[in-house]
């Protein structure tokens, strides 16, 4: 339990934990936002609708604190990337968030998120609750591949996210087999995956960010967040060929 608390308190930590360049400079090679999947549902629809209705199911590293955390966690930040690159469509993006819940009990309440939001994408956002609370693997990957089925089932494309980066605390928690089946459901499913562990590795690896200095400074986070947002943006458009879809609405 002590672990757990502490792993916890990290990752808290580590939301204002980011000394950030300017947003120019957060960019990310181009292989981590790339796929030999296309996100044909996204396509079709802004091609008929010009409209785009985007669900984020996620846990406690989908928000940031206080009273305007969620102007500036990264589902909002996601939505006006897309907005100012996909001029004349109409983007919405919302955002179910419970800090804590593992994958089988977010699964439990996509049938309303379905229903309610009527999604042309969801983004699911999982894996580190899991690891925190010691679910195992074989569970974890089966409520992942339920989910999966029942969102592409009603329609919708799939971008699933994997957890954070912290070097904080991979010595504490060992992620790596939840991330590989993530990767491993996406690809059996035909989903997306957004390998936002990777991304944060390599932004620290970099100097873009010091992911491993403590700080409650959460300008700071809102900037990683930020960063977050317009990866996941452009992994989308480029999914989705959502620049191509621009080009032809506008001619």
């Amino acid at each position: 339990m002590k672990l757990i608390l502490a792993i916890l308190a990290t990752i808290a930590l580590m939301d204002g934990a980011a000394i950030a360049a300017p947003p120019e400079q957060c960019d990310v090679p181009q292989s981590f936002v790339e796929s030999e999947t296309d996100l044909t549902r996204v396509m079709n629809a802004t091609k008929t609708k010009h409209r785009l209705d985007i669900s984020v199911i996620g846990s406690g590293s989908s928000v940031l604190s206080g009273p305007d955390g969620a102007r500036f966690a990264y589902p909002a930040r996601l939505e006006d990337a897309l907005k100012q690159r996909l001029t004349g469509f109409d983007i919405k993006v919302t955002a179910h968030v419970q800090p804590k819940q593992i994958t089988a009990n977010m699964a439990l309440g996509l049938g309303k998120i379905l229903s309610e939001d009527k999604p042309t994408l969801v983004i699911w956002q999982a894996g580190t609750a899991d690891a925190l609370s010691g679910v195992e693997p074989e569970e974890f990957r089966g409520s992942l591949d339920d989910g999966v089925d029942r969102i592409q089932s009603a329609g919708a494309d799939v971008i699933l996210m994997n957890m954070q980066y912290s070097p904080r605390t991979e010595s504490m928690l060992d992620v790596s087999t939840y991330a590989d089946i993530m990767h491993w459901v996406a690809q059996q499913r035909g989903a997306l995956l957004f390998d936002r562990l990777a991304i944060m590795h390599y932004w620290n690896d970099a100097g873009t960010f010091d992911l491993y200095t403590a700080t409650k400074k959460y300008d700071m986070a809102r900037r990683v967040h930020d960063c977050i947002g317009r990866a996941l943006a452009s992994q989308i458009i480029n999914a989705a060929h959502l620049d191509a879809v621009r080009m032809q609405t506008t001619r």
